[in-house]
């Protein structure tokens, strides 16, 4: 029997859109003889639909797409697709996140998910009630161990821990199954492909049983999905892969285990990253809506955050819809505006010069009185990054540009960033980058396009914000790869200051320093633009940190003390 992978990349509440997706799919399947197709979790509605599932209208929109698909599937082809249906019991919440297979014009099979994940960026209880039984589905003679996302990742035989107490793989194996169907919506981060395919493989090698992963692909907002849709065999051996990051499509043989079509380049870590973020920013403007943002505006400040954020956008978007804006001021070098307008050169786009000093003096002369003389110190910093962002977004507003912003993930975390300046757009493309990977970027765009794409000084030149005279990145913070570590075990792995301190031997102030201004700057980032998500851990909605808080324990002397000593807030503000 032969069955289709479908990796499509639905958007987010665009009902019609999407099913014209899966019906296209759907016939060129059955064109290709396939008795069943098999799409991705919730690709009715896009992923994740969020509150637009409390809407009656748009439940009924979803029943009539359901009905739409039943009139018009294929003759001879027996569909999988994901969509919220309505729990009609009197108990637990009004849906279920369901895998429904359509066949002869109704619907033929339903399972509901089971483990219904509300870490990270998933909230699923929210809005769904989990499975209370595991069933096997029989289409077209067999027997289908079908089940949702979540529910295969508790299969982990090694894992000192489960999250969930049902084990959805080992409770279908012993029902008796021919087949593995998983169907999924899991967005990327480093090293999620790679873990997939272990877990995939270890059920395949567990049960017997050959399995087939069909998972969406594009980006929605923050979340980005690579796709990487596959089938292994009996023994958990990799038998087809479709492409990370684009729709694709294939043809697997159960009788022959032969495949047709799929395939992916083989990527490093930092080319993965790459291609993520390139679907972000396009998945970004195109699913906003047609018309809505025709180009991208970018602030290019001659620094490496901005020069890898404009040349990503360029290769998202093309190099027609990107304009670049460098708008020096009293302190910037004239080798920065030189290093914007190379790249721009560079990259073809759109390119202008503002200065922001009439605007600053301005503001200077405003509020000399209120306060008893000119800005100074920060005050003075931020007020040009302020006009910088004012600048941009009177562009935006006017052109009707999307504003991106540059600032990365080790700036947003130590708040190296201001309010209403730098920190102005509508999407923060690098914001789940540390400053380490961002150099790592800029050099594999470079060495991709073969050829200077990311002038060579603004590579090498020591990072600044050029807020006042010779300033420095190292001033204000540890050198990068030292912050970038510490950021990454107190962010993402979740170290206490002592922990790293232990692991590393980085000085104890220092780590502990680092530690108090990610927790001091949280309002910051709970005002900051929405990021591309690329780690286990981003700033954002899977991230949730009181922004008013102190952090006090009882020490074992029975004497009340500061979690992070001496702490003090940090008055950081400043720009690339």
């Amino acid at each position: 029997m032969k069955i289709a992978l479908c990796q499509i990349n639905p958007t987010v509440g665009d009902l019609a859109g999407n099913c014209a997706r899966i019906l296209g799919r759907a016939h060129r399947a059955a064109r290709d003889g396939a008795r069943i197709a098999v799409f991705p979790e919730l690709c009715v509605t896009g992923y994740p639909p969020m509150d637009l599932l409390d809407r009656p209208a748009f439940l009924q929109d979803v029943r009539d797409a359901l009905n739409h698909l039943m009139a018009e599937t294929p003759e001879g082809l027996a569909i999988i697709v994901g969509a919220p249906v309505e729990n009609t019991t009197p108990h637990g919440k009004r849906l279920f996140n369901a895998a429904i297979v359509i066949e002869r014009g109704r619907i033929v099979g339903q399972v509901s998910k089971t483990l219904l994940p509300t870490y990270d960026v998933f909230d699923e209880y929210r809005y769904f009630e989990p499975a209370d039984e595991r069933r096997v589905v029989e289409v077209a003679g067999l027997r289908l161990g079908l089940h949702v996302c979540e529910d295969m990742w508790n299969n982990e035989e090694q894992a000192p821990y489960h999250l969930y107490k049902a084990n959805p793989i080992d409770e279908l194996a012993a029902q008796g199954i021919d087949l593995f169907v998983n169907i999924s919506a899991s967005p990327y981060c480093v090293g999620k492909p790679e873990e997939r395919a272990e877990i995939i493989a270890e059920s395949c090698r567990e049960h017997g049983v050959p399995f087939v992963y069909v998972n969406t692909v594009g980006a929605n907002t923050e979340l980005i999905f690579d796709g990487d849709s596959r089938v292994h065999n009996e023994a958990g051996e990799e038998v087809l892969r479709l492409s990370l990051w684009r729709e694709d499509y294939a043809v697997w043989d159960t009788a022959t285990q032969e495949a047709s079509g799929g395939g992916r380049r083989d990527a490093d870590t930092i080319a993965e990253i790459h291609d993520a973020l390139v679907l972000g920013i396009r998945d970004y403007v195109r699913k906003t809506g047609e018309g809505v943002f025709e180009k991208a505006l970018i602030g290019l400040s001659g620094g490496i955050d901005s020069a890898v954020t404009c040349a990503l956008a360029a290769e998202a978007l093309g190099p027609d819809r990107v304009v670049g804006v460098t708008m020096p001021s009293a302190y910037s070098s004239g080798g920065s505006v030189d290093d914007s307008r190379d790249l721009a050169d560079n990259l073809g786009i759109e390119f202008h010069e503002v200065s922001i000093r009439p605007a600053v003096d301005a503001f200077h002369a405003m509020l000399n009185e209120p306060l008893a003389g000119p800005p100074s110190g920060v005050t003075e910093e931020n007020i040009q990054a302020r006009a910088r962002g004012l600048t941009l977004m009177a562009i935006s507003n006017a052109e009707g540009h999307l504003l991106l912003t540059t600032g990365n993930k080790s700036e947003m975390a130590v708040g190296y960033a201001t309010l209403y300046g730098d920190m102005s757009g509508g999407l923060a493309v690098l914001s789940d980058v540390f400053k380490e990977q961002v150099y790592a970027l800029a050099r594999h765009i470079n060495e991709r396009e073969g050829r200077e794409i990311v002038p060579e000084n603004t590579i090498t030149k020591p990072p600044s914000a050029e807020l006042r005279p010779d300033q420095k990145d190292s001033d204000s913070l540890p050198p990068y790869e030292v912050l970038d570590e510490i950021l990454l075990r107190y962010v993402e792995r979740h170290e206490s200051p002592q922990a790293i301190v232990a692991a590393t031997g980085f000085d104890r102030a220092t780590v502990e320093r680092i530690a108090r201004m990610v927790d001091r700057n949280e309002y910051k980032r709970r005002q900051a633009a929405p990021g591309l998500r690329i780690s286990s851990k981003a700033f954002g909605i899977g991230r949730r940190l009181p922004i008013v808080m102190q952090r006090t324990r009882i020490a074992p002397d029975g004497e009340t003390a500061d979690v992070a000593p001496e702490a003090q807030a940090e008055a950081v503000g400043h720009a690339e």
